[in-house]
């Protein structure tokens, strides 16, 4: 097994499909998927289980991803320790990234910081903020992009980015319910929200449905734990005309044809992003990362 292929198995796993580890590791969606494919014919295994949402990790999967993150874990922290030896410092910067996450705030960013750290190498992983969180604890990530502010004095933190959430429905729906300044959130009253597992991001998810029920509408069954709501299924299950799900204005994927986005009159949700890193953390170009993202904010 070489390194790559257990890069790309475990990308394949937390995205929950080839078509987002793909654009996650800037490859192409058929060069990953024979990497994965030859992996398990290495293993001689069944490592996945393709469904109409998405793909899976078998028992043996399961088992191979505990043993994937490891290793890559090991190697990172091999590389750190390494780092200390080199001339002109450098390093391996782990960053945590949610779904959505604009690119218009992070790439500005990461070009600050390449270009005041060329010895830092940047390693992002795209989690959720619980799973962000867990891995900040175990001192498997320098810094994450979480939906909620940690309590407590173990991390830092500084708010990044404010958005105004507004809805993705199916474009006749939203041609019908749309005025001149959006749509009224009481409006989506009887279709389905389209939600993430609240064990993703526990307070933002709570902070969401006490404003859906504040407007009369009934967020419905939480979805299964574990299972990531990936944007395939987000945008299938709008598209059907049956249900509504949040989205940004920068979108950073073109929305199919019958799919369509409105702002919500009077911006009653905002969906808040921090930088969190640990408060003890002293890495100088950490601290350029993090001053790169600062910005004015009334919070």
């Amino acid at each position: 097994m070489e390194l790559r292929e257990l890069h790309a198995f475990v990308a394949v796993v937390e995205e929950g499909g080839f078509s987002a580890a793909a654009r996650r590791l800037h490859v192409s969606q058929p060069a990953l998927s024979q990497t994965v494919s030859g992996l398990g014919r290495q293993l001689r295994v069944k490592l996945l289980v393709r469904s109409s949402t998405g793909v899976r990790a078998t028992d043996a999967g399961t088992a191979l991803l505990g043993e994937a993150r490891a290793i890559l874990a090991r190697r990172d922290q091999a590389l750190r320790t390494m780092a200390r030896y080199a001339d002109g410092g450098g390093g391996v910067l782990r960053i945590g990234i949610p779904l959505e996450f604009p690119s218009r705030l992070l790439n500005p960013a990461l070009a600050e910081l390449a270009e005041a750290c060329p010895d830092t190498r940047v390693q992002a992983r795209h989690l959720s903020t619980a799973e962000q969180l867990s891995a900040l604890q175990a001192g498997e990530l320098d810094m994450g992009l979480l939906r909620e502010r940690p309590t407590g004095q173990e991390f830092d933190a500084m708010l990044v980015n404010r958005e105004n959430l507004g809805v993705l429905l199916a474009a006749p729906q939203a041609a019908e319910l749309a005025g001149p300044k959006g749509i009224a959130l009481d409006a989506l009253a009887g279709l389905e929200w389209v939600a993430f597992p609240r064990s993703d991001s526990p307070a933002w998810y709570d902070e969401l449905t006490a404003i859906l029920h504040s407007h009369g509408l009934d967020p419905g069954a939480r979805p299964p734990e574990g299972q990531r709501l990936i944007t395939e299924v987000k945008l299938a299950a709008v598209a059907a005309g049956h249900a509504f799900a949040c989205a940004p204005p920068d979108w950073s994927q073109p929305l199919p044809d019958g799919v369509a986005w409105s702002p919500l009159v009077g911006h009653p949700l905002i969906r808040r992003t921090w930088a969190v890193w640990p408060t003890d953390s002293r890495r100088q170009d950490l601290g350029r990362l993090i001053a790169a993202f600062e910005q004015p904010s009334s919070d």
